[in-house]
């Protein structure tokens, strides 16, 4: 079978060279395996496996794929460790978190980056009329962004008072979402809720009960009043427009920009046995994600519309057998457009990035601060080095796979060397680009640079044992921090 692909694959090339294809001969690897199954949840940012498989663009690399779409996130990772699955579109999280042995143990390792952005969080059109009357200032067809959580704090007091809490959804216990849904609450003072070794769920001192969803539930479970709000991806918060049920407040771009949301994940073990099938895959989704991002003039982006297959990419994610909403609800977003409201469509060019910004790398500080935030709401129970985390992100995040693979698109002419940084150490830059202003720098990750929390308060005092400490060169510091409310 593998033969006569590569005979194949020899005939195809002669002719297209006959014809003067643009494109160059791909370098011929030894495949240790070249059928393979991938599974995907029904989202837009599944697109580069999606295109990868639709436009030939694995086949060039001498790969047979089945894309088959998965029920849920726990599904999709349990048949990527049985081996049901050779690889998945994964939440950012997940390969950290089975690694950790967070959930489900298991080492699962990732070369790529799928995109950045592409999350909203949205509530239902009662809980947007509350937070219109709290803030006067949002009670207009194009409210100012990004929209906090301030105007939401009194409902959710409110509820409170009456021994309820506000419901949200988000997708997985590991998810962006729910770490992003976590970070837009707290900073504006309103407690998420604590993991503990006897909470998995989440909610220990919680003002707000966050519960899983699958992404496409999530707008009918927020009509049917289940859930006040959520935070999801494309094309759920668009379609929660559409239907007229709720109102997109924010998008994780204002959250965290150009956070990174999705990975493609694999075993270590699978890796370690099929590691030239690994590098055709990587090859053939930097291409998708070439593909996706490519402009009418290359190397010049300005707009949304200047993307010139986003079009084409929504009507193949509209199918049944992908994402399967409508063509209009996804092409939104994926055409560099948001609607909050149906009287309030913004220009969002960087709602989904597959390519542009290095995006495709796989940054060991995208996956530290994933680990800070699993430590942050108590997923990670104990305090942990400096070390221990890049220690952690470099068992997951495989940069050398990925540049191997990079180099040889270079090779072949297909991709610029602008656009993969490779002479990276695999950390970008310090950063405030959160909604609260806070500095992360992945190569200090425990390094606090403030955070409120919630009434609890330390107060400095004298201990001998500090004294002892401290005249033997030591150093003890307490922070009082006010802000956020408190």
């Amino acid at each position: 079978n593998i033969i006569k692909k590569r005979v194949l694959k020899i005939v195809t090339t002669i002719v297209f060279g006959c014809l003067g294809s643009q494109h160059t001969i791909s370098q011929d690897l030894d495949l240790e395996k070249d059928e393979l199954k991938f599974g995907f949840i029904k989202l837009t940012d599944c697109a580069p496996i999606v295109i990868a498989k639709e436009k030939g663009f694995f086949e060039d690399e001498g790969l047979q794929v089945e894309v088959i779409a998965q029920p849920n996130w726990k599904t999709l990772l349990d048949n990527v460790i049985n081996g049901d699955l050779d690889g998945a579109h994964m939440l950012s999280g997940q390969p950290i978190a089975a690694t950790i042995g967070f959930g489900t143990k298991a080492h699962i390792i990732t070369a790529f980056t799928m995109d950045l952005n592409g999350n909203g969080i949205t509530v239902a059109n009662s809980i947007w009329d509350q937070m219109k009357e709290n803030d006067p200032k949002l009670n207009t067809s194009k409210p100012k962004h990004p929209i906090t959580a301030d105007s939401l704090k009194p409902i959710v007091q409110e509820k409170l008072d009456d021994g309820q809490k506000l419901q949200m959804g988000m997708v997985f216990p590991v998810s962006t979402h729910n770490y992003e849904l976590r970070y837009w609450l707290a900073s504006a003072g309103i407690h998420p809720g604590m993991y503990t070794k006897n909470d998995i769920g989440g909610r220990t001192d919680a003002e707000v009960e966050l519960s899983v969803t699958p992404p496409p539930m999530m707008p009918a479970t927020l009509e049917a009043g289940n859930i006040q709000g959520y935070c999801v991806g494309e094309p759920w918060n668009q379609q929660a427009v559409a239907k007229n049920i709720g109102v997109p407040v924010t998008t994780n771009y204002d959250i965290w920009k150009n956070n990174p949301e999705k990975v493609f994940g694999v075993t270590k073990e699978w890796a370690d046995e099929n590691p030239n099938t690994h590098l055709a895959v990587i090859k053939a989704l930097i291409r998708a994600g070439q593909w996706l991002d490519a402009t009418k003039k290359k190397g010049i982006f300005r707009r949304g519309l200047d993307l010139v297959n986003r079009k084409e990419a929504a009507r193949i994610l509209s199918q049944p057998n992908y994402v399967g909403a409508d063509y209009e609800v996804i092409k939104n977003s994926m055409t560099g457009f948001f609607y909050f409201q149906k009287s309030d469509k913004r220009e969002m060019p960087d709602f989904n990035v597959f390519y542009r910004y290095y995006c495709t790398y796989p940054w060991y500080s995208d996956g530290i601060w994933f680990l800070t935030q699993m430590r942050r709401w108590g997923q990670i129970t104990e305090p942990k080095s400096d070390e221990w985390y890049h220690k952690t992100a470099k068992e997951v995040y495989r940069p050398d796979i990925y540049l191997k693979a990079a180099k040889m698109l270079l090779d072949e002419g297909v991709i610029d060397k602008a656009d993969i940084p490779w002479d990276t150490d695999g950390y970008k830059p310090p950063t405030s680009d959160f909604i609260d202003g806070i500095e992360y720098n992945g190569k200090n990750p425990t390094i606090l640079y403030g955070y409120g929390g919630f009434n609890i308060s330390l107060r400095p005092s004298f201990s001998i044992a500090n004294a002892v400490w401290m005249e033997q060169g030591g150093v003890y510091a307490v922070p009082n921090l006010r802000g956020g409310g408190e």
